[in-house]
Formats: C-alpha cells, structure tokens, sequence
C-alpha cells in the first residue's frame, strides 16, 4: 500500500537534505517514519492512506494544529517544506510534524483515574482552543450521529459485523435508533472541532505533560464522541464509574457522568464497523469489537 524506502527517502527530501534515512516506527491508519533531517530538526514523516483523506482535509488538519500549537495546546506542529508548503505534491500524500520525545501511556497508567482526570483536562483545553480560533469550516464529513448511525456510517455498517448474530443485528440497530434521541439533550452533544480519536496509543507522555498526536480523523463532530473514544479502551477493566468521574471532573462538566456510558457506546459501534473494513475477517478483534459493542449496547439499553 506504501512506497518503497527509496521512494519514501525522496518524498521526505521535499524537507530539505536528510541525516540518515526515514526509520518506521508506526503503521496503522497512515505510515509514520522517524526523519532527522541535515539542519537538526527531527520530523514524524506520516504516509496517508489512499482513499481515506483528501488533500484539504489534510491541509486544513496541518493549519488547525498549527493555530492549536500556537495557542499553548501540547500537540505536534507541521513542519513546512523545503518551498514553504505544508505538503508535497507527491501519492500517496504526505505531510511532516515536529517529533515528540515521550512514551505512549502504557495499560496499566491509562486505567487510573489520575490519568482520566488529565485526558478532560486536555480534551478540554482542545476544545476550548478550537471554539477560540477564527478557522473556516472544516472540509469533509464530520462525527454527527448521522454520520455515526446513520444507514451509511462513515466508520462501516457495524451490524453488519460477520461476528454479530441475528440477535445482536437487532440489538445494534435498534440501539443506534434510539443513541440520538436520548443524547441530544447532553451538553456533550454541542457540535465544534474535535480530534475524534484521543485512544491511548494517540496520546503521548512528554518531559511537559500529555500531548495530543495524530489528528488525522479531527473534524467537526459532537463534543461527547472525543470522551467517549478516550474511555472506550478500558470498559472492561474494574473501576470506570471511577474513570468516567475523573474524566468529567477534569473536563470541567461533572454533571455529564450519566451522559458518559451512551458516547462511550457510540465509539463502540463505531469501532465495530471500522474493524469489518480494515481488519482481515478472522482476525480477533473483529469479535472482540463485535462482543465489546453488544455488552454496551445491552448495558446501555438495561
């Protein structure tokens, strides 16, 4: 699906001259490459992947968290071509961030609630940040519960996971009817830009704190899906009443705990549809994501 390593050393020398050539160091959505270039910057090289991203969306990204960066938001900034662009004119398309020196929150840290506590806090600085930019209107399909739920939705038709009974069909389909009515009253379901994918492995453990990385599905979406994707990762562990109290408390709105549960549930539904699309049918998450969904749903609906 990506270049080859000769041509990923060409697309990165649209930085400039390179120390060494580009080392992987993540593959998942895009391909991401260590990069040290001749001048002493370090870069995160990220490949995108074809088909998912049009070039202004990703531009608009790039312009979006360098105003976010700018204001004090602890996320990486683009980092310009050698000729001033933001991106090359190459395919796949590419763009360049200035390197994180950190860890990502190991399992057993992101399931305290002191951890929780410090994703509201910064979830909500981001969304703060973003209502107090003047931006133009994010290109591409937002996160709304359309979009979400509706007959198309943007992650994969999740009852349609081949790990899913007939009975569970009908449970998710049933559920995804009924999320929105019951959200739209929280105050987490105001629309505004959000990163859309604060998981674990998108956050990283700096010198200066916790960082916000790879905004590479942000756009414009309901508040409440960025909280619930933050704790969709620890459901099954012992302690979310916890979590979710921590989490509301750092991000300034306690009262939305009884809110919590349902847009954790919508960022389950949505993984479930995301692994029919992206994973090989008997590859183990498709069930665990299938399982994790339905145990929601049925909680979710008493």
């Amino acid at each position: 699906m990506f270049p080859e390593a000769h041509q990923i050393t060409a697309i990165a020398g649209a930085w400039g001259p390179l120390d060494g050539a580009p080392r992987l160091v993540a593959e998942r959505e895009n391909a991401v490459y260590a990069v040290r270039l001749a001048d002493g910057r370090q870069g995160a090289l990220r490949l995108h992947r074809p088909g998912y991203r049009s070039r202004a969306e990703i531009t608009a990204e790039l312009r979006w968290t360098d105003a976010l960066a700018a204001i004090g938001l602890p996320c990486p900034r683009p980092l310009a071509c050698a000729d001033g662009a933001l991106m090359p004119e190459t395919e796949p398309c590419a763009s360049m961030v200035s390197w994180l020196e950190g860890t990502a929150p190991q399992p057993d840290t992101a399931l305290t609630a002191a951890h929780a506590h410090a994703v509201g806090l910064l979830l909500r600085q981001l969304h703060d940040s973003a209502d107090s930019l003047p931006l133009p209107a994010f290109p591409g399909v937002g996160w709304t519960f359309e979009t979400l739920l509706g007959p198309e939705p943007r992650m994969g038709r999740f009852w349609e996971n081949p790990a899913l009974s007939a009975r569970d069909q009908s449970l998710l389909k049933q559920t995804a009817e009924a999320l929105p009515r019951a959200l739209e009253k929280s105050p987490l379901a105001r629309m505004g830009l959000i990163h859309a994918d604060p998981l674990r492995e998108n956050m990283m453990l700096c010198a200066t704190g916790l960082h916000l990385i790879d905004f590479d599905d942000c756009g414009t979406g309901v508040r409440g899906y960025d909280l619930g994707t933050a704790l969709v990762q620890t459901v099954e562990a012992p302690g979310l009443e916890d979590r979710i109290s921590a989490l509301c408390d750092g991000y300034g709105l306690p009262d939305i705990q009884k809110d919590l549960p349902g847009f954790i549930l919508l960022r389950a539904l949505a993984s479930c549809g995301w692994a029919m699309t992206r994973l090989p049918q008997h590859d183990p998450r498709v069930r665990h994501y299938a399982d994790r969904a339905c145990a929601l749903a049925q909680s979710w609906s008493g």
